[in-house]
């Protein structure tokens, strides 16, 4: 799905809260720094409102009305490509890992502290503005610094697409950005330490299970066997290391 171009005071804001104080104090922050936020209280409502008005990024809470926030994330990503963040309990190890598994692209323990929302705001909405950014001339000559193909699997990152057997490969937007960072080093062992910090921008803390959950949902896409991996190997104790040629 294309992304419009934006000016920072444009990008539109949907949270999905049915906490009517926190919402309105969400809210009222995020506008005072410029973005434009609408308010959903109802995970069914979210749903339709999400597909219709396609918003640049999702604020998603877990526990919903109508349908919890598992099931929104799950329902609308055949429909919406744009980051959803999803708000969970407080070190709810399982709760992450499936906020991630049915898409979405960061997370937030409640209670969230707004500058930490903020800056995971930006740090996503930065991603769609590079999308949308113009290709000069010398980016179009560079073509080749943009694209890896390993026989049967293509990964562009300029169109932040990718082809297994020339069909186009259903990723998240988090999912494209490891699985670019994965296959332009191709042939090099990257730590989770490297690859969170490369992805999130903070530092690693030894327990965030993201990456491992997004290597899993990955594997399937480009073909890769869960079980017996071969294109993107786990290295004991190192990272994960993507193969050039199987």
């Amino acid at each position: 799905m294309e992304q419009a171009s934006h000016s920072d005071e444009s990008w539109k804001i949907l949270i999905v809260e049915d906490d009517e104080r926190l919402a309105e104090l969400t809210r009222e922050y995020l506008q005072s720094n410029g973005l434009q936020v609408t308010v959903e209280g109802d995970g069914a409502a979210a749903v339709e409102r999400i597909k219709s008005e396609q918003p640049d990024l999702v604020i998603l809470d877990l526990m919903l009305p109508g349908e919890d926030g598992l099931s929104v994330c799950r329902l609308v990503r055949p429909y919406y490509s744009g980051p959803i963040i999803m708000l969970t309990a407080r070190d709810d190890d399982l709760d992450q890992v499936l906020g991630l598994e049915m898409g979405a692209d960061d997370y937030l323990s409640k209670p969230v502290r707004p500058r930490v929302l903020l800056a995971r705001i930006h740090a996503l909405l930065r991603r769609l503005k590079d999308i949308a950014a113009p290709v000069s001339p010398d980016q179009k000559d560079s073509d080749e610094l943009n694209r890896v193909t390993f026989a049967n699997l293509v990964v562009d990152n300029s169109m932040r697409e990718a082809w297994l057997n020339e069909e186009s490969i259903d990723l998240t937007s988090a999912e494209f950005d490891l699985l670019w960072l994965l296959s332009s080093n191709a042939g090099r062992v990257l730590s989770r330490e490297e690859i969170f910090t490369a992805l999130r921008g903070i530092e690693y803390d030894g327990q965030d299970r993201s990456i491992d959950v997004r290597v899993s949902r990955i594997r399937p896409k480009i073909g890769d066997d869960p079980l017996q991996p071969k294109r993107i190997k786990t290295v004991r104790s190192k990272g994960y290391l993507f193969v050039k040629e199987i």
